[in-house]
């Protein structure tokens, strides 16, 4: 399963023409996918969201981005229903921090990140470490011959 993990990480890291885009209508279970998308997806399959958070200018501490993270982030998420799998150093691009996300379908993800958005300890954490980001962002369904779903 880890080994699968990376291998994911890798190929998108190093993907030249891999691009963020808007999250897509449909992320999760076969049943709520396109049959287009749904061949390989298993019946029971999570949203997992891919973020890459790269600091940028004079507001771009990496270390302030992982301190808001060690301290709160990750926490605000999970208590909005987020599976938070791990987050990540890229050794690549040492100013670049990498995490991935799991939820039941899109509108859980929808949900997770309204909550999210509106919490007030969110808003005071992003004051306190408020750090200058260039985000990419891919939204992925396991297959059905996935160990990890």
């Amino acid at each position: 399963m880890k080994r699968a993990i990376w291998v994911l990480i890798i190929s998108l890291c190093f993907s030249t023409s891999a691009q963020a885009q808007r999250p897509p209508d449909a992320c999760g279970p076969a049943g709520q996918l396109s049959a287009e998308l749904s061949a390989n997806v298993a019946a029971d399959a999570r949203c997992f969201e891919l973020r890459m958070y790269t600091a940028t200018n004079e507001r771009g501490d990496i270390n302030a981005l992982h301190q808001r993270f060690r301290e709160q982030e990750v926490a605000i998420f999970e208590k909005h229903g987020a599976d938070v799998i791990a987050v990540w150093q890229r050794l690549d691009d040492p100013n670049t921090l990498v995490w991935m996300l799991a939820y039941r379908d899109r509108a859980h993800r929808d949900e997770v990140w309204r909550g999210f958005a509106s919490d007030p300890d969110w808003t005071a954490l992003r004051q306190k470490y408020d750090v200058s980001l260039s985000i990419e962002a891919y939204w992925m369904s396991s297959t059905n011959y996935s160990k990890l779903r």
